[in-house]
């Protein structure tokens, strides 16, 4: 197998992106696929997956592949330079997902924590539990080694997802030769980008909770949920009051977004946000201001992506252009792997003759 450099990331097709997605993933992806260090970069509409926990929904799952991939394209996903395909187009991932379903225990997936933790989110029952759902680190697998990705960039609640990968890697290659290649993760550098959390401070964004700011937010829409929902500090009543900024989810949001020439052009009082806390802390600086210069910094961020979202969306051939030839090229990139996965498990029957012989001699041997 060539050494190459290659990215494997994608997301659930279940809604819009919102700005979670954009500050944990979608921004990072953008640079990288920019930065020129690395051979493929494939994104991932994981439809699939989406459909183990709406199954009886399939529409929420088709309509919203559209608004993931303008959400891309709006957000500076470049189709020349990343693949975008659709997860269940790729037969070849179907089938590694089963080779791979025999190399893992359902003792050692009980125990994922990520996964735990999604089954208590979605509140399934143990009887309830879709069996696709309980193996998606599996089928996670399929994925990356589909495309021989080394590189995967997650948050720090699916390393236990990509661990487990690391598992079925080490064991099909300890069985049947090396043939995978063992991918990393790459969590990002910024802890703060590693887990936005809802505006109401609930630990994630989630669309039934009404706590998202969305990629495609209008920007009244954007002001409403920062100055109506947003928390902040309970217990910073007055303005002079010292305030608590951790927690604070307005300079949680900050330290995800702001840079020193958002103060310049929108809050020059102070010259970093560490001056802003500073203040804050002490007291002095009251909660309207803080939310203020959030909107603008939100909005110097949404406005572009807001604006080429529109682009995109008023030529939706051209989106489904870019997605049908993006998933054409990834059938051909799976395929190989699948052939090559074939070949090292021996059940490649079809390939040549060559098993002629071999089913001759052992009948031979066994009428002696």
């Amino acid at each position: 197998m060539a050494e190459k450099n290659i990215i494997l990331t994608g997301d659930r097709p279940t809604g819009r992106l919102h700005l979670g997605h954009y500050v944990g993933s979608l921004k990072r992806r953008v640079e990288l696929q920019n930065s020129g260090k690395y051979d493929e970069i494939n994104i991932l509409i994981a439809d699939d997956q989406a459909l183990t926990d709406n199954a009886d929904n399939p529409a929420k799952i088709r309509d919203n592949i559209v608004n993931v991939v303008l959400d891309y394209l709006s957000a500076g996903i470049d189709p020349s330079k990343t693949t975008i395909c659709v997860q269940s187009a790729l037969p070849a991932l179907h089938a590694l997902t089963f080779y791979y379903l025999n190399l893992v225990t359902t003792a050692r997936l009980s125990r994922n924590p990520t996964i735990k933790a999604e089954i208590q989110m979605r509140g399934f029952s143990e009887e309830g539990l879709p069996a696709g759902f309980f193996t998606y680190p599996v089928s996670q697998t399929a994925d990356i080694t589909a495309f021989d990705a080394n590189v995967v960039p997650v948050g720090e609640d699916q390393l236990p997802m990509l661990e487990q990968a690391r598992e079925i890697v080490e064991k099909f290659n300890k069985i049947y030769g090396e043939t995978l290649v063992l991918p990393n993760a790459m969590i990002p550098e910024n802890e703060f980008q590693r887990r936005l959390p809802g505006v109401d401070g609930k630990a994630k964004m989630s669309k039934s909770l009404g706590n998202c700011i969305y990629l495609s937010d209008t920007s009244a829409t954007v002001k409403k949920q920062v100055n109506g929902k947003m928390y902040t500090d309970p217990l910073h009543l007055q303005i002079s009051d010292p305030g608590h900024t951790e927690g604070n989810v307005v300079f949680t949001y900050l330290d995800a977004l702001c840079t020193d020439e958002h103060f310049a052009e929108y809050l020059p009082d102070y010259k970093n946000l560490e001056e802003m806390k500073e203040h804050y802390r002490r007291g002095g600086l009251g909660d309207g201001v803080c939310k203020k210069f959030l909107i603008n910094v939100l909005e110097e961020t949404l406005s572009p992506i807001r604006a080429e979202r529109a682009k995109w969306a008023n030529d939706i051939g051209a989106v489904y252009d870019i997605i049908s030839s993006g998933t054409a090229k990834a059938v051909e990139t799976t395929n190989r792997t699948l052939a090559r996965v074939r070949k090292a498990m021996k059940i490649d029957y079809f390939v040549d003759r060559s098993i002629v012989k071999e089913w001759e001699s052992l009948l031979k041997k066994a009428d002696q």
